[in-house]
């Protein structure tokens, strides 16, 4: 019996277990702060076992570490590497869906030498993105061709028919996560130009999408430029990697931005307000100034009505107190999203992942699009649980029979990985439809 170690039960967490409880010759041990909130996503499995954890008892994370075959990684990203270390002393594989941050890119050679996997980056976006691009690069350079423009578009949004507010927006994974990733700095390339925007300006860089009749708007996600050589695109003029939200999210974000809001800087003056006063001392109104003109004021020009109509919605201008949170205007906002922007009891959500090619051989050019758009279940598991957790509990399935056999710090870019992965995740009805079209 093999022993699989997941730490955390937060919102993907569920169909990773389900997925590994179903075979037989694996016992899984659940390891999270609220025990109770474990034992409810386990359901009673007999090989599924829940254990509190403070992840910040070292004595006691090393005991799990130590005394399972590979460890799961659900933590928040500041955690992982902690855990990595662990894995590294025990000689244990670790698996995570969090981005390869530089100080896990450190262990790279440690874990090469220890002859231990650390696989990250092996959920949906970071994941089926990098496994279905991959796919398709070495199938292009196979044939002769080469890539010479790569896209890619990646959104978690509610199921049309669950759009029912005027953010077009609602929230299957971390509402603090999303927030936060508002403020990063972005950079990608295009025709050959690197072009750079700080994270103050990134919602002002939105463009239309269309996906399978869908219209959409993307902006840039992070630092696109370390994937040209990830995936060794050696003779790329165009490398984007961008977020899908429905149209209007950007120029709210960017007004709710500019206000301050996203700052995680610790505050002393927000103890008793409401969130018009909050609000209006934000936009230092004036004695007689309404806190619909105190905004109208402090956005100018880049808050048109509906942008205005969206901030009254979400309750800038009410009379509401602040929620008890950490004392800062970050928090206080990830609060209020997640109360107007929960999904309902049966509301589906939905992922949308786009690649678009441009290859070149010596005989002709092509247009080559990937395209997955998958929802969730109603009353089940949603869409981003599935597409995030499924790819690392197939990966850890892999690993424990012997099928993956890769050493050091990894993102899941070679067929090795990246081919028995998405097979699997087909017959789980999770599928990259790919279209070629001639230029």
């Amino acid at each position: 019996m093999k022993k699989i170690l997941v730490l955390g039960a937060g919102l993907v967490s569920r169909p990773l277990m389900h997925y590994l409880l179903d075979v037989p010759e694996f016992e899984v041990i659940v390891a999270t702060r609220t025990v109770q909130k474990a034992e409810h996503l386990l359901e009673g499995h007999p090989r599924g076992k829940a254990m509190p954890l403070n992840v910040e008892n070292q004595a006691e994370l090393a005991k799990l570490v130590r005394e399972c075959d590979l460890s799961i990684s659900l933590l928040p990203y500041i955690h992982h590497l902690k855990v990595a270390n662990l894995c590294l002393e025990y000689r244990k594989p670790m698996v995570t869906t969090s981005y390869i941050s530089p100080a896990m890119q450190a262990l790279n050679e440690q874990a090469r030498q220890a002859g231990v996997l650390l696989l990250n980056e092996i959920g949906v976006d970071p994941g089926i993105d990098h496994m279905s691009a991959m796919r398709i690069i070495h199938a292009v350079e196979k044939a002769g061709g080469k890539v010479v423009s790569f896209k890619s578009y990646c959104g978690g949004l509610p199921a049309p028919e669950a759009n029912t507010n005027p953010f077009g927006y609602k929230f299957s994974w971390s509402p603090r996560g999303v927030l936060m990733a508002g403020r990063n700095d972005a950079k990608y390339l295009e025709n050959g130009k690197i072009v750079e925007i700080p994270g103050h300006d990134l919602f002002k860089h939105h463009w239309p999408l269309e996906v399978e009749g869908m219209q959409f708007e993307t902006y840039p996600n992070r630092n696109s430029l370390p994937y040209i050589e990830t995936y060794g695109l050696k003779n790329v003029h165009t490398m984007f990697r961008g977020t899908i939200r429905n149209i209007g999210w950007c120029d709210a974000l960017y007004c709710i931005a500019k206000l301050g809001l996203l700052s995680d800087a610790p505050r002393t003056d927000l103890a008793g307000l409401t969130f018009d006063g909050l609000t209006r001392l934000l936009t230092n109104a004036q004695g007689g100034e309404t806190t619909q003109r105190a905004l109208w004021r402090f956005l100018g020009s880049d808050a048109n009505e509906k942008v205005l109509s969206m901030l009254e919605w979400l309750g800038l201008t009410s009379h509401e107190a602040l929620p008890k949170t950490d004392p800062t205007l970050l928090d206080v906002m990830t609060a209020r999203f997640l109360e107007k922007m929960s999904y309902a009891e049966g509301e589906r959500d939905m992922i949308v992942l786009y690649h678009e090619f441009i290859t070149e051989y010596p005989d002709k050019r092509e247009k080559i699009t990937s395209t997955l758009v998958d929802f969730g279940i109603p009353h089940g598991d949603s869409s981003m649980a599935r597409t995030v957790s499924l790819p690392a509990a197939i990966a850890t399935k892999l690993i424990l029979q012997g099928k993956i056999n890769l050493t050091g710090v990894l993102a899941p870019v070679m067929p090795e990985i990246y081919n028995p992965v998405l097979d699997e995740l087909e017959t789980l009805n999770i599928t990259c439809k790919e279209q070629t079209f001639p230029l």
